[in-house]
């Protein structure tokens, strides 16, 4: 009975306290962790990252273009806009011409000193609505004294005359005005011409010293 009581017996080795020895296949002289030589990647890895690098590449590309062309298109509305606000500014102004010409007859009509002081008072009107309008850009074309050009001047009347050379500006009369530095309406003049003897003359003498 005392015998299926008993403890069982420590193996000898823990006893002596041996460390008991794990074998492995893995050689001695191999680090922890090292599995051998490395394999090479496969093939489909390389292609894989060819491919991606393509793409990529692809894409900046494409993000390229689409920044210049998006970079076109504002630049292109902003001239669109800047253009519709130039035009919208000439009508007004436009419709603003006859009321200068307006005050311009009156001053002229009214050279009598006894209309003095109403005088002024025009004079101020129009003054201050030139000085408005001028800061908005418009502009008054040089005609008075000048020659005449077909590209800011309109002739009304041709007149023959020895006193001044051919095609000189004898009167305005209608001032002529630009804006942002285009016609907004030619100058309405009165244009000096060579009488007809004098015109032959001058064409044969440019004749002759063309030969």
């Amino acid at each position: 009975m005392r015998d299926h009581f008993r403890k069982p017996e420590k193996k000898k080795d823990e006893e002596q306290g041996v460390p008991i020895e794990i074998h492995s296949d893995r050689p001695a002289s191999a680090p922890l962790g090292d599995t051998g030589s490395r394999a090479e990647p496969p093939a489909s890895s390389a292609e894989d990252v060819a491919r991606l690098s393509a793409e990529k590449d692809e894409l900046l590309n494409t993000l390229i273009r689409r920044q210049a062309d998006f970079d076109n298109y504002r630049k292109r509305v902003e001239r669109e806009r800047k253009e519709e606000a130039r035009r919208g500014a000439g009508r007004v102004l436009q419709d603003l011409l006859p009321v200068l010409d307006g005050l311009d007859r009156a001053l002229r009509s009214h050279a009598n000193p006894a209309y003095e002081e109403y005088s002024k008072g025009v004079e101020l009107i129009q003054r201050h609505l030139w000085e408005t309008l001028s800061r908005h850009g418009l502009e008054r074309i040089a005609a008075e004294g000048k020659t005449f050009d077909p590209h800011y001047h309109e002739a009304i009347e041709r007149v023959e005359t020895h006193e001044h050379p051919d095609g000189a500006i004898l009167q305005v009369v209608q001032e002529g005005y630009l804006f942002d530095g285009r016609v907004l309406r030619p100058s309405l003049v009165r244009v000096a011409v060579a009488p007809e003897g004098a015109d032959g003359d001058k064409s044969s003498a440019e004749h002759s010293r063309v030969h």
